[in-house]
């Protein structure tokens, strides 16, 4: 889905003439508004950027801390921006942060659209299955499973870990996940036969999966990288500084260390700083040497089980919490984001009933210039995905000039969508009102207009209360699509929530669908209240 509408907004782009300027300008704006906009998803979990067991609202992650230390050396706020994680490079490219650095592995694809830092991390890929599991060696997932089937594997889509795959060939068969811990999840319940996971994250949560086991050592080495627009050369010099100067003082080490996260790899980091070559381009960075470490026993010794578990007691949890008090944190940010859904949909859902009326009316009554564009409105809306025309309002129109908030964003896409269907409503009920009374109206003397307003759209409302009160509960569930926008709404506060407290997944899913279903329930009863009174005769 969103190749498809990367594809499309491409396309649109392409047929407009659209070009993007890059001015390169992005050092010297943050500088002057004191912060710099980093895009990260905290729904990718740990050991990057996760809520603490403390406190759900802090985040924590080694990425988190690095922040910190970069806005010391830069002496700038560094502001995180919630996005999701594939989505990433649409939001540099719009303008909604001024840097990506969320385990962007470093690939040439992404280069090729993007400036980058030099490495800030050399991670490598670690194969994981069940324990009791048949695969014991990469050599085995050449050859078909013993019932002639592809080994079934899961991967965060869009990273270094499906792209290897890809290339890798054999009998395999590639699902991609949104979350790294849903794939890991998968494996345990026997959905699928593996995994393949970035090095810190396989080694952080190992205590959470353990039916899980590595296979042979790390493979594939690479780098995660800070990406930034193209023609930001100030930028990518000044954090490839902060970066140089981290390492030598041994920020790097300290922040890794404390997540289990430092080994013997990290001595490229080094080599690339004292060869004095700072990698700003694809070129430089891809012939690059990858250290031998990144594929030896060290590298496979630092994700053995017992480091696993050291690692993940090694991050920064300060205070033990009682299972209640996680519950009510649970209960207190789901809240918070189930209001944020119910704002969403009180606002834009009054908004699409008056534009789907005015569609309907002016398709049934309006002048004959008029009923061609408004059909091509409706059609046009009806048949492309909600997803896509929030990405053209939030990702496209600062390509033009146009810059939208997420929150109108969200408001804007949903009420216009809606509108579509919200016409067609009142299309039939309109309809379901016999001509005569519209011919007596205006022979009564009443204009088009009045008659519309006192005879015609009365009667039609209350033919139409049973679709328009299930369209605005469909609303409450398709806020969740506002996470592309970084709109962080129920859903995806739940699913902030599940990634990175697996063990309380029942607890999180009950809260989820109990605040929905006190979203929606009400409406059902105020709607059967309403049908029922109009219903009634009018008695003297």
């Amino acid at each position: 889905m969103t190749l498809y509408i990367r594809l499309t907004l491409l396309l649109v782009a392409s047929l407009l003439g659209v070009t993007t300027a890059y001015a390169g300008d992005t050092l010297e704006a943050a500088r002057a508004r004191g912060s710099i906009l980093w895009g990260a998803d905290q729904d990718g979990g740990a050991p990057y950027i996760f809520p603490s067991e403390v406190d759900q609202q802090t985040l924590i992650g080694f990425e988190v801390e690095l922040a910190e230390a970069m806005s010391k050396e830069l002496a700038l706020k560094v502001a995180f921006q919630q996005s999701q994680w594939d989505a990433l490079p649409s939001m540099l490219q719009a303008r909604k942060v001024d840097i990506v650095m969320n385990g962007y592995e470093f690939m040439k694809d992404r280069a090729e659209a993007m400036d980058m830092t030099i490495p800030y991390y050399v991670y490598a890929l670690q194969l994981e299955v069940r324990k009791d599991g048949p695969i014991q060696s990469w050599e085995q997932l050449k050859s078909p499973k013993p019932d002639g089937e592809k080994w079934r594997f899961g991967v965060l889509g869009g990273s270094a870990a499906e792209e290897y795959l890809a290339e890798f060939g054999g009998a395999i068969e590639v699902a991609s996940y949104d979350g790294v811990t849903d794939a890991m999840r998968e494996v345990e319940t026997q959905k699928l036969d593996a995994t393949l996971q970035d090095t810190p994250i396989a080694s952080f949560y190992a205590k959470d999966f353990p039916n899980l086991r590595f296979v042979g050592d790390p493979v594939a080495p690479g780098y995660y990288v800070v990406y930034v627009r193209k023609g930001d050369r100030a930028l990518v010099d000044a954090l490839n500084n902060a970066f140089i100067s981290l390492y030598r003082k041994g920020e790097l080490e300290r922040i890794y260390s404390g997540y289990g996260m430092w080994n013997t790899d990290q001595a490229e980091l080094g080599a690339i700083i004292d060869s004095g070559k700072f990698y700003g381009v694809a070129a430089a960075l891809a012939d690059a040497p990858v250290a031998a470490s990144a594929t030896d026993g060290a590298s496979a010794a630092v994700l053995a089980p017992d480091a696993a578990g050291a690692s993940a007691a090694a991050a920064p949890v300060a205070v033990e919490k009682s299972r209640l008090a996680n519950v009510a944190d649970y209960a207190r940010l789901l809240g918070y984001a189930s209001g944020l859904t119910v704002l969403l949909s009180a606002i834009s859902f009054p908004i699409a009933v008056a534009l789907g009326l005015s569609v309907a009316i002016g398709r049934l009554y309006g002048p004959t210039w008029l009923k061609l564009p408004l059909t091509g409105y409706v059609e046009f809306l009806r048949g492309t995905p909600l997803m896509l025309q929030l990405y053209f309002i939030f990702y496209f129109l600062p390509e033009i000039g146009i810059t939208i908030s997420a929150l109108p964003t969200a408001i804007i896409g949903l009420a216009v969508n809606y509108s579509a269907y919200e016409s067609e409503i009142y299309r039939a009920g309109l309809q379901a009102i016999p001509g005569g009374q519209m011919e007596a109206a205006l022979s009564l003397g009443m204009s088009r207009g009045q008659a519309l307003q006192r005879i015609i759209v009365p009667q039609a409302f209350r033919i139409v209360i049973p679709p328009v009160v299930n369209d605005f509960i469909a609303m409450f569930k398709d806020t969740s699509v506002c996470s592309v926008v970084t709109i962080v709404e129920l859903t995806k506060q739940f699913s902030v929530l599940s990634r990175n407290n697996v063990s309380d997944l029942v607890v999180l899913m009950g809260f989820t669908g109990l605040f929905y279903l006190l979203m929606s329930y009400p409406m059902s009863l105020i709607a059967r209240m309403v049908e029922a009174r109009l219903s009634n005769p009018v008695r003297p």
